[in-house]
């Protein structure tokens, strides 16, 4: 574990933060600074702006700098905030020390998009990158590259400290906790639909995309399993989960735009995902609207019981 960063401040939910969109497709300066002290209100700490489900796939370097540079500068200086790292080997490394000026904690390097992989390869893309960096370092997996093996191997560099994992087999994952000796954290990568069970194979947090709609849900459902409470917790997962399940659908395919048009139910304007997420038809939209109706109402009951008494 880096000493820069204690490993309890990883055992947590990690929001990867919606990415909004002008009328002109650019970033949306106000509309994503106000979402993410909206998230830090919330108590929200460990970031992942320009991720996945912030449609890492669509956005320009400088685009996932300019995230960055947002979140740092909207949140607390106790606030840890990952950059996602990808592609071509020497544009990753640029992007690591740009987006390390612009205010990051560290880097996440995100699954491989390359064909022909190796756990060889794998390695010496890692290691190029975290010598330009030269900072704490998660690993996402989410496919057989990188092996269990690489990543307990890479664990013995003093920059690694922890793994998104979303290969969701139960008995692997704890096999691979077991066999850390360095003492990542193992975090569940595949959110709230899996996380209790990674939970309780020994992951102290999980990512989540639903955050961003009803963060003090996830935060509850997060606090409920860290406490031992899992029928509560599983009581609020229950809530969460009509928005996983839709987001599941058809391969996953709805993972971003579903959760674009729930967050225009909260009055905010992100608008439309980048090709080649999927658009919504209008029957879409209804059902999205039918499902959200008792989780915003829940979330906005959870969000006063926390606000300070006037």
């Amino acid at each position: 574990m880096s000493p820069s960063i204690e490993r309890q401040q990883l055992q947590t939910v990690h929001i990867v933060p919606l990415t909004a969109f002008d009328q002109h497709d650019r970033i949306n300066v106000d509309a994503q600074s106000a979402h993410t002290a909206n998230l830090y209100e919330a108590g929200m700490r460990v970031y992942l702006p320009g991720a996945g489900t912030s449609e890492f796939h669509s956005l320009l370097p400088e685009e996932i700098v300019q995230l960055v540079k947002i979140t740092r500068e909207v949140t607390g200086p106790e606030t840890l905030i990952f950059a996602p790292i990808g592609y071509q080997v020497n544009a990753a490394k640029q992007l690591a020390v740009d987006c390390l000026a612009a205010g990051a904690t560290g880097i996440m390097f995100m699954p491989f998009a390359h064909p022909y992989m190796s756990d060889r390869g794998a390695e010496e893309y890692y290691r190029a990158v975290m010598d330009a960096a030269n900072c704490p370092t998660l690993f996402y997996k989410k496919a057989a590259i990188p092996s269990d093996e690489l990543l307990l191997n890479m664990a013995s560099d003093e920059r690694a400290v922890g793994v998104k994992y979303s290969v969701n087999q139960m008995h692997q994952f704890r096999t691979t906790v077991n066999a850390d000796t360095e003492g990542l954290e193992w975090v569940c990568g595949s959110a709230e639909r899996f996380a209790p069970y990674y939970m309780l194979a020994g992951s102290g947090g999980f990512t989540s995309g639903a955050g961003n709609v009803c963060p003090h849900l996830s935060l509850a459902m997060h606090a409920a399993f860290i406490s031992g409470d899992y029928a509560e917790g599983m009581r609020i997962q229950q809530q969460i989960l009509p928005i996983e399940d839709y987001r599941a659908r058809c391969g996953d395919s709805f993972n971003i735009s579903m959760l674009k048009y729930a967050i225009t139910l909260t009055g905010a304007d992100f608008g439309p995902p980048r090709p080649p997420q999927r658009s919504l038809t209008s029957e879409q939209e209804a059902e999205i609207r039918q499902l959200m109706e008792p989780i915003l109402a829940a979330e906005a009951e959870l969000a006063q019981q926390k606000s300070p008494v006037s």
